[in-house]
């Protein structure tokens, strides 16, 4: 039988809309079975059909995209001759990237610009987008200070690796960017963590605790039980506890208080036997060894 595989990206932009019909297409999609078995009706399933190219999954399961394999190296030549194009969609492109960043481009800035769209074959509009998408996320993050191109250019190639090559496909993202920083921000201040910014090692751990699905009481709970344990907001040993209960699909506080049980711990209370219970080995022996000595 063969595997269907489902990224990360699509599952977040499935699970930021929140629709089940149009979970349920894009797995049918996913593996190749008829749109008949979701048993919806015609209108039904246009619609479920119509959210998927709205988040840019309707065409998710094509190739994925490949680079030339030789990048070129752009001239100053190359730059001109496309912003004197008549009609030049670089040229309204240098223009809004210049207003959004607030500073004209170097040669060197507006040849990275470029490759944008030439070589890794992103449309104008896409670039406008990811422009704004780099500033907002610097701006959220508190640095400060607008991102460079190279930044730009390295988020470019994720979007391009990803195709997400279309204004749709571009503001869905975005969308669940949104969620996930959302998301971020409100388990920092559940962790006390106010007065600066996130390590790159501290923002994979919430990152990877989000995508487990945890509710933020459940997120609070392990930070209670680590604080307790440790003294402090110890990563590794905080992320150990939301490991063992995503282990055990537990993901909410009312889950984790209901079914939560450490490897091999015993189900009653610990140093008691239940009535009716057989004797372990070693209670066993304990007896053994107590009624020795009073017939002694």
């Amino acid at each position: 039988m063969s595997e269907v595989i489902l990224t990360k990206e699509s599952i977040r932009r499935l699970l930021a809309a929140g629709n089940g019909d149009s979970a349920l297409l894009y797995l049918c999609r996913a593996a190749s079975i008829s749109e008949v078995a979701t048993g919806f009706s015609e209108s039904r399933l246009e619609s479920a059909a119509k959210l998927l190219r709205q988040l840019g999954l309707d065409d998710s399961m094509n190739p994925k995209f490949q680079l030339p394999a030789e990048r070129p190296e752009y001239t100053e030549e190359d730059v001109r001759r496309q912003m004197e194009l008549p009609r030049s969609g670089f040229r309204k492109l240098v223009g809004e990237v210049q207003r959004c960043i607030g500073k004209v481009l170097s040669t060197e800035e507006l040849k990275i610009l470029l490759s944008m769209v030439e070589y890794l074959g992103l449309p104008a509009e896409v670039v406008n987008i990811l422009v704004h998408y780099c500033v907002e996320r610097s701006r959220s993050r508190g640095t400060g200070r607008m991102p460079s191109m190279r930044t730009v250019e390295k988020e470019a190639f994720q979007w391009a690796d990803q195709q997400i090559d279309t204004v749709e496909k571009a503001a869905a993202y975005m969308q669940s960017a949104n969620l996930r920083n959302t998301r971020q921000a409100e388990l920092c201040q559940l962790l006390g963590i106010t007065d600066r910014r996130l390590t790159p090692t501290e923002e994979r751990y919430l990152q990877s605790w989000i995508e487990m699905g945890f509710a933020n009481e459940a997120i609070s709970l392990a930070y209670e039980k680590t604080c307790e344990n440790t003294g402090g907001l110890t990563w590794k040993y905080m992320s150990r506890i939301l490991e063992s209960w995503n282990s055990q699909g537990l993901y909410t506080l009312d889950q984790i208080k209901t079914m939560d049980r450490k490897p091999g711990a015993p189900q009653g209370k610990a140093g008691y036997q239940r009535h009716g219970e057989p004797l372990s080995p070693q209670m066993q022996e304990a007896v053994n060894r107590m009624l020795a000595t009073q017939e002694e």
